[in-house]
């Protein structure tokens, strides 16, 4: 009897171990206060966060203010752009995040990007997020913005679009992989 009692015992711990090792909580919205940078959002955050303060000044100021490129936009509308994974890295500390990262979300409204298939994550300074996501993606600078599809990354935009359009980038990245697929059906 008392064998029997050990093995309930244990696989009882066993099961509580598994349990906590499993279900790992990610908190969602997370702000912190530091001394340096004030307020700042840490992991993945939601859209409405922004138009908090002490986020929502730049974030509407950008956000409202940007006159994108009519035509890459109209471009875009052919992509196919919500058959797409958008995951955005930012620092609400950053001076180039709070540029690109809210106009970025008008051309995605623009779009009607489904925005439950974008992941927004803040991180600090060192570039760090509580749960280790930048790690997985490389990430070196912020803002971010990788853009996937079946899992697989195509492609990324990092600190600033190199053509100075956030839009013009995007439609280069998503018809190189067209292109790609394409090719690859030919094959």
């Amino acid at each position: 009897m008392k064998k029997i009692g050990k093995i309930v015992l244990l696989g009882g711990l066993l099961f509580l171990v598994f349990q906590s090792c499993t279900s790992t909580k990610i908190v969602v919205n997370r702000e912190v206060d530091s001394k340096n940078d004030g307020k700042m959002l840490l992991g993945r955050q939601t859209l409405d966060q922004f138009q908090k303060d002490p986020y929502e000044g730049w974030f509407k100021e950008e956000h409202d203010g940007y006159a994108f490129d009519a035509e890459a936009i109209k471009e875009l509308k052919k992509q196919k752009i919500n058959s797409y994974n958008i995951t955005i890295f930012l620092g609400t500390w950053c001076p180039d995040s709070h540029r690109e990262f809210p106009r970025f979300i008008k051309i995605l409204e623009e779009l009607k990007y489904p925005m439950q298939k974008l992941t927004i994550i803040a991180v600090n300074r060192k570039k760090e997020s509580p749960n280790g996501e930048e790690g997985k993606y490389n990430i070196q600078k912020v803002p971010t913005f990788i853009i996937s599809k079946y899992g697989k990354e195509v492609g990324r935009i990092i600190e600033s679009p190199k053509s100075g359009w956030l839009e013009r980038d995007l439609l280069e990245i998503l018809k190189k992989d067209d292109t790609s697929l394409k090719d690859l059906f030919k094959k």
